[in-house]
């Protein structure tokens, strides 16, 4: 299997080498050559997440140098479950993602990903020095995957101020080889960082720079595992294609099952829950695409104006009328975000974070007809103990701290502040 970039420039490289590489030369984000085609009986043998992990990704890793390690690396990314629980009285399931180290569904890519380039490094070769940009969770994914991984360096970059206060402990809880950097500005900013240090001929002379944001192939893979696991367990049981509501902020969870519906899991409808920053929804609606500043919101993980992944959909539907029929998406407030958490405690006994609770305000508003076509399933994409301050004045009690969150609160930490500058990253890396 080989992996172009989506503008079309340059040669066309391995697996490794686009997980090692993070971003394209070009600029452009790496997609397969092409597509791989699997049915439902290919994953008979698989019984595991990790197994219908393995089965999913080895088509993409066929012929590289990772193609022997993918039974190990898959076993070692999916040792947690992602459970599908029904919510009850609500005629829909939740997707549980959120029961990894950092209570996060981007805990399955990280690890992934760190496991994979842990096996990349040569002996001797000079630390890999990884960048990432977060809103909120992928840091801390990517931290505690990393974490003393030798010949591995990783610098989170978060906006300042902009995260929850669980969120920015966990980015900067770490210490070792990894290095929080507080920007001051927007996720946006963080992001424009990361990937103008990519294309920087002086940073690029002085370190091996990859990336773990789902811009990098290897965080969107594992991803597509826990969509089409959750898929094949419907298709098992009712012989019916499972339809998803997914929170969406920078694309990449969404294109994720996007993806595992591409080539050939039995997916249907996929609709996109977003906050305030409505750019995605506002194109797939008719506007001409326009990335625009971010809106801080409740759901802070989400507040992307400019959604890398975009890039790679619109690679894959580059007809509007096509991408407008693959996918659909809504915008959710804070009031109604506020509403929905409030009152699915109530009702349904859940308890959401502000994430999931876009995910579940859009599947309330579905119509019965639209409902019942489908057996419906949203993501629940962070525990809502890391959203505290905000869920439990809405349900009225404590939320469950998870062990594994505890633990991390433990810790003591530390972050440098950093200016949105690109000269201003030199010099701190």
């Amino acid at each position: 299997m080989q992996y172009l970039s989506t503008r079309g420039e340059g040669a066309a490289v391995s697996f490794s080498e686009a997980l090692l590489a993070g971003l394209a030369p070009d600029g452009g984000l790496y997609v397969p050559a092409a597509w791989p085609r699997l049915e439902p009986r290919d994953f008979n043998a698989a019984t595991t997440l990790s197994q219908v992990a393995r089965t999913l990704i080895a088509p993409f890793v066929a012929g590289d140098t990772l193609e022997g390690a993918l039974e190990a690396i898959t076993a070692d990314a999916f040792d947690f479950p992602a459970p599908l629980v029904a919510v009850p009285g609500a005629g829909y399931s939740v997707l549980e993602l959120f029961h990894g180290p950092t209570a996060a569904f981007k805990d399955f890519g990280a690890r992934f990903l760190a496991a994979s380039m842990a096996r990349l490094r040569a002996p001797g070769a000079r630390p890999l020095e990884i960048l990432v940009a977060t809103s909120g969770d992928t840091g801390g994914a990517v931290a505690a995957a990393f974490h003393r991984r030798p010949g591995i360096r990783v610098a989170v970059l978060y906006p300042k101020g902009l995260v929850s206060p669980a969120q920015e402990q966990q980015l900067t809880c770490w210490g070792d080889n990894v290095q929080a950097f507080a920007v001051r500005g927007s996720f946006d900013d963080c992001q424009q960082l990361v990937k103008a240090a990519f294309v920087d001929t002086a940073l690029r002379a002085r370190f091996d720079l990859s990336s773990a944001n789902s811009i990098n192939l290897g965080r969107l893979l594992p991803q597509a595992a826990y969509h089409a696991a959750t898929a094949l367990a419907i298709w098992r049981a009712e012989g019916r294609a499972a339809s998803f509501v997914i929170p969406s902020g920078n694309l990449g969870n969404a294109l994720a099952c996007i993806w595992a519906r591409h080539v050939g899991l039995p997916i249907g409808e996929i609709v996109l829950a977003h906050n305030a920053n409505r750019t995605v929804p506002d194109f797939l609606a008719g506007e001409r695409w326009q990335p625009r500043r971010s809106i801080a919101t409740l759901a802070s993980a989400m507040d992307v104006g400019d959604p890398s992944n975009m890039e790679r959909l619109r690679a894959l539907f580059p007809e509007f009328a096509t991408l407008k029929a693959a996918v659909s998406a809504e915008v959710v407030d804070d009031s109604a975000i506020r509403r929905r958490i409030a009152g699915d405690f109530a009702a349904h006994g859940m308890i959401w974070c502000p994430h999931t609770a876009c995910a579940a305000e859009v599947m309330a508003r579905m119509p019965a007809a639209r409902r019942t076509q489908s057996p419906w399933v949203i993501a629940a994409t962070a525990h809502p103990a890391k959203f505290r301050e905000i869920v439990e004045p809405l349900i009225g009690r404590p939320v469950p701290i998870p062990q594994s969150l505890a633990r991390l609160y433990e810790r003591p930490s530390a972050s440098v502040p950093l200016e949105p500058r690109l000269d201003a990253l030199r010099d701190a890396l």
